[in-house]
C-alpha cells in the first residue's frame, strides 16, 4: 500500500491523533463501512466513512481514494479537491484525483498549468487526456495547434467520432461557422448528426450562416413531430427568421466541460452509472449551468436509487430555463420511486396548471394515479394527453394501451377494448397489449380462440417473458387443454418462482390434470408469497386457503362456475 507523510494542507480537512492499536481498528472499520456504502451508491454515507478513516490513518491511499471518489460522486468537488492534491503530490496516480485537479484547473481558466502536465502520469485516459489537451490549446490561443491536435484524434478509429463533434465546437467557439459546417458536412460526420446536442448545435451553427430552412429540416429530419419546450423555442426562432445564438460552447472553458458530457452521455449504457457519475459531475462542475449535464447527473442518480440526491440535482436547473419541465418530470418520478406518491402527484398537478397544453405532463401523472390504483382518475389525465398528442406521435398507442388499463379496472370493459385494440393499430404486434387485451378476453372467458392467437404471438415475441407465458398457459387452461397448458406454467413459474397469481395458476392446472399433491404444494407456495411479499390485487388469498382446504372442484361448484372439462381435441 502506498503511504506517505501528511502534508499539512490536510490538518484543515481532517482532524486525527497518533494511531494506536484501538485507532487502527476503528480506521479499518470505517474504512469497511465506507466500502460497503460505496457500494450501495450511498455517496453521503461513503464519504463520511472514508473521512473518518483518514482522520485515524491519514496516510492511507486507500482511505484518500475512496473519500474523492465519494466526494466527486456527491458533486463536492471543493471537498474533494485538498485530498486530491494531497495524492498528486505524493506520487500517488489515482483517476479520480487527477479528474477532480484537472477539473479545478480548468475551472480556474489555468490552462498554462494544465498544459504542463504529464498526461503519462497525471492523466485520466487516452481520449479524454487527448480531447483535454486540444481543448487546452484553444484556451491558450493557439487555435492552429488546437486543431492539429482534434485531426490527430480523429485518425484514431475509436475517437474519430468524439474528436469531430469537439472540432466542430471548437471552431464555432471561435465564430468560424463555416468551418464548423464543413466538419459536420463532411462524410465521416456520422455521430455529430445523431446526438440530440450535435444536431441542436448544428441549427445554431446553420443559423449563423444565414441558412435557417436549412437548420430547420435537419431539426425535422432528426426529431419528427417530437419536441419540447427547448426544441420548440429553437424551431420558433428559425421559422421566424431569427439569427440564433451559438450557446453550446462558447469558451474553452466550456468545451472542457463539453469533453466531460459527451463522454458521460456515451459511457451511460456502456459502463456503470457510478463511474458515469463521475464524468457528469466534472461537467457541472466545470460549467454549472450546463442544464444537459445537469439532468444527466439527477438520472443516472435516480438510476443508483439515490433519489434524495437525484431530487437536488432535478431542483439545480433554474425555473424558467427551457428544460424546466423535464427536470420537473424528472424530479415528480423521483419522488414516486422514492416512496412519496402523494408528494409526486402535487408537483405534477401544479405542473399540469403551468404546463396545460403538454402531454407528457399528463401522460406521467395519469401513470402514477394508476400505479396509486386511482383509474378515475388517471383516465381523466390520459383523455388529456391524447387531447394533446399529435396523430401520429411515436407515444400515442402506449397512452391509448394506459388508459384502456385503466377502464378494464374500472369494468369499463368496451371503452378498455376500444383502446387496447386502437394500441394496436397504431403499434401492431405489440406484446404487452397483445397479453394484456388477450389475458382480460379469457378472464372473461370472451373471444377465447383470438385470445390464443394474441397471446401466442406475444410469446413469440418476448418468450422470456414470465407474464406473458402464464398468460399462454392459462389461456390453453381455460379452453381446456389441461394437458397443454403445464408445461407453458411451469415455464412461467421458472422465470417468475415467487410470484404468487403464477404459482396459484400453476396450481390450477396441476389439479387438472389430476397432479393433486403437487397443486397443493403451489397453492401454498403462492399463499406464502401473496402473504409476506408484494402480492398485486389479483391475488386472492382466501380462495387460495379454500382450495388447500377442499379442492378446486368444490370452490368452482361453491362459486357457480363451470366444473373443469378437458377439451375435445385434447
Amino acid at each position: 500500500m502506498l503511504r506517505f507523510l501528511l502534508s499539512s494542507a490536510l490538518v484543515g480537512v481532517l482532524s486525527f491523533s497518533s494511531l494506536d492499536v484501538a485507532q487502527a481498528q476503528s480506521a479499518a472499520g470505517a474504512y469497511l463501512a465506507g466500502r460497503e456504502a460505496a457500494v450501495n451508491s450511498d455517496f453521503k454515507q461513503a464519504a463520511a466513512y472514508y473521512s473518518k478513516a483518514l482522520a485515524r490513518d491519514a496516510q492511507n491511499a486507500e482511505f484518500m481514494d475512496g473519500a474523492v471518489v465519494s466526494l466527486l460522486s456527491l458533486g463536492q468537488l471543493d471537498r474533494a479537491l485538498p485530498i486530491a492534491k494531497l495524492m498528486e503530490d505524493a506520487d500517488i496516480r489515482a483517476q479520480a484525483a487527477h479528474m477532480v485537479v484537472i477539473a479545478d484547473l480548468v475551472k480556474r481558466e489555468d490552462f498554462a498549468t494544465l498544459a504542463a502536465r504529464d498526461a503519462e502520469t497525471l492523466g485520466i485516459g487516452p481520449l479524454v487526456d487527448g480531447l483535454l489537451a486540444a481543448w487546452t490549446k484553444v484556451g491558450l490561443g493557439d487555435m492552429q495547434g488546437a486543431l492539429v491536435s482534434f485531426d490527430a484524434l480523429m485518425d484514431e478509429p475509436s475517437f474519430g467520432g468524439f474528436a469531430r463533434y469537439q472540432k466542430a465546437m471548437a471552431l464555432a467557439s471561435t465564430g468560424d461557422f463555416a468551418a464548423a459546417e464543413a466538419v459536420y458536412a463532411s462524410d465521416d460526420a456520422g455521430a455529430l448528426n445523431i446526438m440530440r446536442r450535435g444536431i441542436m448545435a448544428r441549427a445554431e451553427i446553420l443559423s449563423q450562416l444565414d441558412r435557417n430552412e436549412d437548420a430547420l429540416q435537419n431539426l425535422r429530419l432528426a426529431f419528427g413531430a417530437a419536441s419540447d419546450p427547448e426544441l420548440a423555442r429553437l424551431v420558433e426562432g428559425l421559422e421566424a427568421g431569427k439569427t440564433m445564438p451559438f450557446t453550446h460552447v462558447t469558451s474553452a472553458r466550456d468545451g472542457h466541460a463539453e469533453v466531460f458530457h459527451t463522454l458521460a452521455d456515451v459511457l451511460r449504457g456502456e459502463a456503470g452509472a457510478n463511474y458515469t457519475l463521475l464524468y457528469a459531475r466534472l461537467a457541472q462542475y466545470i460549467r454549472p449551468d450546463h442544464i444537459d449535464s445537469a439532468l444527466l447527473n439527477a438520472s443516472l442518480l435516480e438510476e443508483l436509487g439515490q433519489f434524495d440526491l437525484a431530487i437536488a440535482a432535478y431542483e439545480s436547473v433554474p425555473d424558467g430555463h427551457a428544460a424546466t419541465h423535464a427536470a420537473q418530470l424528472g424530479r415528480a418520478a423521483a419522488l414516486r420511486r422514492s416512496g412519496k406518491p402523494d408528494a409526486a402527484i402535487e408537483a405534477l398537478q401544479q405542473m399540469s396548471r403551468r404546463f396545460p397544453d403538454m402531454a407528457p405532463v399528463f401522460s406521467t401523472l395519469g401513470d402514477v394515479y394508476r400505479q396509486q390504483e386511482r383509474y378515475s382518475d388517471a383516465v381523466g389525465a390520459y383523455d388529456r394527453t391524447l387531447e394533446l398528442m399529435e396523430p401520429d406521435a411515436r407515444g400515442r398507442w402506449f397512452s391509448h394501451y394506459a388508459r384502456a388499463i385503466a377502464h378494464e379496472r374500472l369494468d369499463n370493459w368496451d371503452m378498455a377494448e376500444a383502446d387496447f385494440r386502437q394500441a394496436l393499430a397504431l403499434n401492431p404486434d405489440q406484446p404487452q397489449v397483445l397479453n394484456y387485451l388477450g389475458y382480460s378476453m379469457v378472464e372473461k372467458q370472451i373471444n377465447l380462440d383470438e385470445a390464443l392467437g394474441m397471446i401466442e404471438k406475444a410469446v413469440a415475441k418476448e418468450p422470456d417473458s414470465g407474464y406473458i407465458v402464464d398468460s399462454l398457459g392459462w389461456v390453453l387452461y381455460r379452453l381446456g387443454r389441461y394437458g397443454e397448458a403445464v408445461a407453458h406454467m411451469e415455464r412461467a413459474v421458472e422465470l417468475m418462482p415467487v410470484d404468487p397469481v403464477v404459482n396459484d395458476h400453476l396450481g390450477d392446472v396441476y389439479w387438472a390434470v389430476g397432479r393433486t399433491r403437487e397443486a397443493e404444494f403451489q397453492w401454498s407456495r403462492a399463499l406464502s408469497f401473496a402473504e409476506y411479499g408484494t402480492a398485486s390485487e389479483d391475488v386472492k388469498p382466501d380462495r387460495i386457503r379454500r382450495k388447500l382446504e377442499v379442492g378446486l372442484d368444490v370452490v368452482l361448484e361453491e362459486e357457480g362456475a363451470d366444473p373443469l372439462k378437458v377439451a375435445d381435441d385434447n
